[in-house]
């Protein structure tokens, strides 16, 4: 059962009762004291896991890297830990959200979930988790208050596209996470309430970060989102109050960043007693790259297999990937991006490259999350050849599937037509990914598990390996002690092996 809410600008002199905003029911919601599923359970274990999984993996990348030394820069007890260090090394909970956060979304490796708008649901862990470490929450507080984060975050999504009017992603993710870390805390809908005013007011920016050379920032921009949702809290627990009405104010975030006086979202969210279960309709990334692409790099990879010819871009005139609107013009040839065809282009752009992503996993049978972004992989000859073949178009059925409710015709592929030098076609075609619930192999938590050690080879102790994976899988009854112990640390000599940046602090 679900409660929708009909959001829109009103007037300054038309008055909007608290209990009818936005950021009210979202505030009630996250106070709601409902217990978890069982199921919900499962998957907030998967997904700790997997974010581990991808922290791991980027400990010694230069943004990575950058965030750590903030953090370290900043130490607080009780704190929270930072993934890489030891976890008796504690820093402030919000530099810790923020090191973590850098570290989960830098190989764009975690979950996905996508509607209205796009989101990386998994962003709101490293915030929660690093409140729950500071505050001395036990296991069950910490997956009641990712739920919630969960649940906002995907709600909002389904709602409100933030991408129409060119506004970054993460500002659904402010008050999401603000949201779980008040559901954490057992927080009383007043306070709730004011945080996520707070941190929506901060975390509203342009999607430039996004678009054409992708930066760094790419990584950073969900954990400034988690940084600001704990400062957000902190202040609101201190009773001070935030822009109100933040979303339906004449001058709030409708009126000038979301449409206008006239733009009115409907936003479903659950009811009083409703569990929170949206965690269920995410979905992770088997490939390192924008979720989009976790299809094509499927599809590419059996043509790789059933058609070997396609790998000589001598055999091939050229390749049209029919897909929805967002792939065409987010990462395909419809976002008009030079740097998309790029070989010198960052990695941040080449992963929201569905041309470049295409190409190499057609012509490797395979993706891996470095070898498949070096420049001398990028650069090669044969591959610049195939790459500057391949274009995408907009598919008026991909793009309704692509935005459908309903989870058995909801599809993030498209129809591959390529045509050969010889003058034959291949026509093929995938609805989802290979991982995704309904795709050909599902993830499970074996699956979870080995993305964990996979990834953590040679960056972990293999007994730390085992420690982090025996601790995550009892998080909902592990103490407070415990909590504080969900954390990953490198193998000896590794973090010293890399030059950490100097900043102000």
């Amino acid at each position: 059962m679900v409660e929708s809410l009909n959001v829109r600008t009103h007037r300054s002199d038309e008055p909007l009762p608290r209990e009818n905003q936005l950021a009210h029911r979202i505030a009630r919601v996250a106070a709601d004291p409902v217990e978890v599923t069982p199921e919900v359970i499962d998957m907030v274990i998967n997904r700790i896991i997997d974010n581990a999984s991808v922290a791991a993996a980027s400990l010694t990348r230069r943004p990575v890297v950058s965030a750590r030394s903030q953090a370290e820069a900043h130490p607080y007890a009780p704190g929270a830990t930072v993934f890489g260090l030891p976890a008796d090394q504690a820093s402030s909970p919000e530099w810790a959200a923020w090191a973590n956060g850098v570290a989960v979304r830098e190989l764009d490796f975690h979950d996905t979930f996508l509607a209205a708008e796009y989101s990386h649901p998994g962003d709101n862990i490293p915030p929660i988790l690093a409140v729950a470490q500071h505050a001395g929450k036990t296991g069950a507080d910490l997956v009641r208050g990712i739920a919630t984060g969960y649940e906002i975050q995907i709600d909002l999504v389904k709602a409100i596209s933030l991408h129409e009017f060119k506004i970054d992603h993460v500002a659904h993710l402010g008050p999401s996470a603000a949201a779980g870390i008040g559901t954490l805390l057992s927080l009383d809908i007043e306070t709730i309430f004011q945080a996520v005013g707070q941190a929506l007011h901060v975390t509203t920016a342009t999607r430039q970060s996004r678009k054409g050379e992708i930066s760094s920032w790419k990584a950073h921009a969900p954990a400034f989102a988690g940084k600001m949702a704990v400062e957000a809290v902190d202040r609101a627990m201190r009773g001070e109050t935030s822009p109100t009405p933040i979303y339906e104010g004449e001058d709030g975030v409708i009126a000038w960043l979301l449409g206008g006086p006239g733009r009115v979202y409907e936003v479903s969210l659950p009811a009083k007693g409703e569990p929170k279960r949206a965690i269920l309709d995410s979905y992770t990334k088997e490939h390192s790259a924008e979720y989009q692409a976790q299809a094509w790099i499927d599809l590419a990879r059996r043509l790789h297999s059933e058609h070997p010819e396609l790998v000589d871009p001598a055999n091939v005139t050229r390749i049209v990937l029919h897909t929805s609107h967002h792939t065409h013009f987010v990462i395909g040839s419809g976002a008009g991006d030079p740097q998309k065809y790029d070989p010198t282009a960052s990695r941040e752009t080449l992963d929201h490259s569905i041309p470049y992503i295409f190409t190499v996993a057609l012509q490797d049978g395979s993706w891996n999350h470095e070898a498949s972004y070096l420049p001398s992989r990028a650069a090669r000859e044969d591959t610049v050849a195939l790459w500057n073949k391949v274009t995408t178009v907009e598919d008026a059925e991909w793009t309704r599937r692509y935005h459908s409710n309903d989870v058995t015709e909801k599809a993030f592929g498209g129809r591959v037509e390529i045509e050969l030098a010889n003058g034959e076609r291949i026509v093929d075609e995938i609805a989802v990914a290979d991982a995704h619930p309904l795709g050909a192999r599902p993830f499970q938590r074996a699956d979870y598990v080995d993305k964990f050690r996979t990834l953590a080879a040679g960056v972990l102790e293999d007994t730390e390996i085992e420690r982090f994976l025996a601790l995550a899988e009892r998080t909902y009854e592990l103490t407070a002690d415990e909590v504080r112990q969900l954390t990953i640390v490198a193998k000896p000599g590794l973090l010293a092996s890399v030059e950490t940046p100097k900043g102000l602090f």
